[in-house]
């Protein structure tokens, strides 16, 4: 039991300067995992890094729980994220597939943007440290967690490849790391995703190491044709030699991958995708409404009340043509048919007796016409058109 609430399950991982046990939360009844490291650690900083990496809460990064000491030995209290990590799943295949890289990718890239944004470095950066949770998202763990550093961290046993592999040039130099740092190691990960192997290779860490810092890496596109181009572009430019060259940091990264600004999650992108398509279906709803809002008035207005439609008002913008009657020489522009009479009625209801030539609606100037027989119904009036009437 450690710190009379922790009661540890089972081992999960042994190294020279730490374990991880699987554990159960006797308080809460949840499972954690617990960290213990060596009397040898530098307790101090353990303790500076850990308030840092307490500070973090973002779904891309193992959340600490807790941090205390047990019999005179620090330990932390992680989450337990029971999926395995990207170390298992390269090891089980050639490559993942792209889909795959380009999700893992983007979140591993969210998850350095929000610690980059509040002044943490990882600086061990591999996929040994990303796992995932039951949901299959990628987080980036052992944030705060001291390697004891510089060379002596490259030359202890089940570590020095691992670290070795995935070194930035400038801390293979003996240069600080900073964010820029963790972008290559990024760029390591993604081009193993990618091509299903690693820029460099060695069985000697310092000769690995002197490769990151002095050797350019093969071109991803001549080990694989077919590789996304957005993807080989994000992939080669995180891993320039010079930090300046290179995205300078989590959120530059994400946004290269497309991840849009800031720190801000396709989940989050995709809400608020739905929030503005809402916003425009209301406001689109209500056009629609006010538009037919408005044909309805038109309409009552041309009706009146039931009285079939009458010419517009003198003044009016529309323009209709002459009426012809019986008072007024027809207008004939070509060879002319004479159509039976009609009266006032059947000009705009056309009735079953008549010609087929005739059957189609009056034009605007027959109804206008209708309105003038009407106030005279003993007179049947003639018109003479070269084709049937066509409907408006």
């Amino acid at each position: 039991m450690i710190a009379g609430r922790y009661r540890l399950l089972e081992p999960l991982g042994r190294g020279a300067m730490s374990a991880v046990w699987l554990a159960e939360d006797t308080e809460l009844g949840r499972r954690v995992a617990v960290k213990t490291l060596s009397v040898t650690a530098d307790r101090a900083r353990f303790e500076r890094e850990a308030r840092a990496a307490g500070a973090l809460s973002h779904p891309n990064i193992c959340a600490l729980y807790d941090y205390g000491e047990s019999d005179g030995k620090p330990f932390m209290v992680l989450e337990y994220l029971p999926s395995g990590s990207l170390e298992d799943r390269l090891a089980d295949v050639a490559r993942l597939p792209d889909f795959e890289t380009r999700r893992i990718a983007a979140e591993l890239a969210a998850g350095l943007a929000h610690a980059h944004g509040r002044g943490l470095v990882h600086r061990d950066l591999k996929p040994a440290n990303v796992l995932f949770d039951t949901e299959d998202r990628a987080k980036i763990a052992d944030f705060g967690i001291v390697r004891m550093g510089g060379e002596r961290t490259l030359t202890e046993v089940g570590t020095v490849l691992g670290t070795a592999a995935y070194i930035s040039p400038e801390q293979a130099s003996g240069k600080p790391a900073g964010p820029a740092s963790d972008v290559y190691s990024f760029g390591v990960i993604l081009f193993r995703m990618l091509t299903g192997r690693l820029p460099f290779v060695s069985t000697n860490a310092m000769e690995l190491v002197r490769m990151h810092r002095d050797e350019e890496p093969p071109r991803i596109r001549t080990l694989r044709p077919d590789v996304p181009a957005d993807l080989e572009r994000v992939a080669t430019a995180a891993l320039a030699k010079n930090p300046a060259d290179r995205p300078p940091d989590g959120a530059a990264l994400l946004r290269a991958l497309g991840g849009g600004q800031g720190e801000r999650t396709p989940v989050v992108r995709r809400r608020a995708q739905r929030r503005r398509s809402a916003v425009l279906f209301a406001v689109s709803a209500a056009a629609l409404a006010l538009l037919a809002g408005g044909i309805a008035l038109a309409i009552v207005a041309t009706r009146g009340s039931g009285r079939a439609p009458t010419a517009p008002a003198p003044g009016s913008s529309l323009s209709l043509p002459a009426v012809t009657t019986a008072a007024t020489p027809p207008v004939t522009t070509r060879p002319s048919t004479t159509q039976p009479a009609a009266t006032a009625q059947s000009a705009v209801l056309p009735t079953a007796t008549e010609p087929a030539t005739t059957a189609a609606a009056p034009t605007t100037s027959e109804t206008a016409t209708t309105e003038t027989t009407t106030a005279q119904p003993a007179t049947t009036v003639e018109t003479t058109t070269a084709a049937a009437p066509t409907t408006t």
